[in-house]
């Protein structure tokens, strides 16, 4: 299976890179106290990263709000994920419990402040990329079971026609969400050169590290970029 990042998205931001994490053979559970516990230290800790100042103003964040501005994608309407869960955090809320996998990505996205999407690999059966809607593109929303096409035009990424995340990182399908079920995952994490204080690299070591030791799997890593625009690897742990 491919994953890539077409040429016209790197024309509109060429610093933008992509850390995809393969991982197989995943033993996901129900979230325990553990993961419970780093879930509530990363609200935390980005609390008082942002003790200063707006989800929005933090580099990483106002760089994807940049990113999307430039795509045609209004960030106040769309939040990128990483922005949504800050500011529910910021304000004093904590996330649900969902389910391990869930749980840590959304720590490990709390820890490094990056968006960080994790698809089902069952779910996904053709190549994948990051790329503008032709027009004639479909998304499940979450929890509901009536497609819904996509216009022209719009940075989404997607297997085949069928959208895994539209208005690019704003908000992931039902089709490969991830469950107890899940087995085989593709984690795909947004970053740019020059980031401050190593924050994709440290991000990505973090999902490697938690796919081999808290979920028993093994782990592929591999960075995107307008130098290497494409990777190619088995869909499953069974090739």
């Amino acid at each position: 299976m491919r994953y890539q990042v077409m040429p016209p998205v790197f024309q509109l931001e060429p610093q933008l890179k992509f850390g995809i994490v393969i991982g197989r053979s995943l033993q996901n559970g129900e979230t325990s106290a553990t993961d419970l516990e780093r879930l509530r230290e990363a609200e935390a800790s980005a609390r008082v990263k942002l003790s200063a100042g707006a989800p929005r103003d933090w580099p990483t964040v106002a760089f994807y709000r940049d990113v999307m501005t430039r795509a045609g994608i209004n960030p106040n309407k769309y939040p990128v994920s990483v922005e949504a869960m800050l500011k529910r955090v910021v304000k004093g809320g904590s996330l649900p419990v969902i389910n391990a996998l869930v749980d840590l990505c959304n720590a490990v996205s709390l820890e490094h402040l990056i968006t960080l999407g994790a698809h089902d690999l069952a779910d996904i059966e053709e190549d994948l990329a990051v790329r503008f809607a032709e027009g004639n593109e479909q998304f499940l929303p979450f929890g509901e079971t009536k497609q819904e096409l996509v216009e022209p035009g719009e940075l989404i990424f997607t297997s085949g026609d069928q959208v895994q995340t539209r208005k690019w990182i704003w908000r992931q399908s039902e089709l490969g969400k991830t469950t107890l079920a899940s087995k085989d995952i593709i984690f795909q994490l947004v970053g740019f050169e020059d980031e401050p204080e190593s924050f994709f690299r440290q991000a990505l070591e973090s999902i490697e590290t938690l796919v081999v030791q808290r979920f028993q799997g093994t782990a592929e890593a591999y960075v995107v970029s307008s130098d290497h625009p494409m990777i190619e690897f088995d869909r499953s742990s069974t090739g």
